[in-house]
């Protein structure tokens, strides 16, 4: 959001979603850390107090949510041209989605951050790793991230039943092949402390290990047992072949003991907090 004009980002959502029948799920963050300074200002963004953005991002979003949620956004001329409006009335953005909204996701590094996504009424990102560190593990941290979420949200009013995805780095091993290129090396069974724009930060493990011992892991993950989504984070620059086998070794041998359906049944539907 650091380097989007929100009402062009809002217009270009919504006419995405119109084309593809109310199917778009866009997810939205400040952005990750880069090697630019500040590199929002080279494309006219100014006045953040923040070395990481994230000030102007929330500004910027605020704009967005309104727009997509059909606020005006201007303010239509004495003489309007071309168009059937009344001189003064609010304009909205268009094209407009109507329930565009509810399918807005907001990427949150922290558990303060997933609060203020809960009272925005928003859909709940969460990724490999938190920008906290308490010593409990990063499936825990999400877990309560979690809880936390849905208490805002419940507590803001809102009524629909809102999104929560987690991510996880999960290889099965079903072949030589694959423990040949997924096996651990030393420390990667386990969540890492590091530290990422300042602050110390919880990474996540990576799972590799036999279908049955995956599902007994990822069993024993709180925030994967509390979240209605689990996205993989997979080697995209290993290339299709190798990332359409991941994916279907996890869909066949792992998905369907933690609760997962193919898409054949329908959209997903997040769970009811109230």
């Amino acid at each position: 959001m650091r380097y989007e004009n929100p009402l062009h980002l809002a217009e270009e959502a919504a006419a995405l979603d119109l084309i593809a029948d109310g199917r778009v799920a866009l997810g939205v963050s400040r952005g990750s850390p880069e090697p630019a300074d500040r590199g929002w200002e080279a494309f006219g963004y100014t006045g953040s107090t923040d070395p990481r953005g994230a000030d102007i991002a929330r500004e910027k979003f605020d704009v967005f949510l309104q727009a997509i949620r059909g606020a005006g956004m201007a303010r239509a001329a004495e003489r309007p041209y071309g168009a059937p409006v009344t001189p003064g009335q609010g304009l909205r953005i268009e094209p407009h989605s109507e329930d565009l909204a509810h399918r807005i996701w907001w990427g949150a590094g922290s558990r303060d951050t997933a609060e203020w996504t809960g009272r925005q009424g928003l859909n709940l990102m969460s990724s490999t790793l938190l920008t906290e560190a308490t010593g409990a593990s990063l499936g825990d941290l999400q877990a309560e991230q979690i809880e936390r979420y849905r208490a805002a949200f419940r507590a803001a009013g809102h009524t629909h039943a809102p999104r929560v995805s987690i991510s996880r780095s999960v290889f099965p091993i079903v072949t030589d092949r694959d423990r040949y290129l997924f096996g651990l090396r030393p420390g990667e069974e386990r969540d890492q402390i590091g530290v990422i724009d300042g602050h110390r930060s919880t990474f996540g493990r990576t799972y590799t290990a036999e279908p049955d011992k995956l599902i007994t892991q990822l069993q024993a993950d709180a925030a994967v047992m509390s979240a209605d989504t689990l996205m993989l984070t997979i080697p995209s620059q290993a290339g299709v072949e190798l990332n359409l086998h991941i994916l279907e070794a996890f869909a066949e041998h792992v998905a369907p003991a933690l609760g997962w359906q193919s898409n054949r049944e329908g959209p997903v539907q997040g769970d009811p907090v109230t």
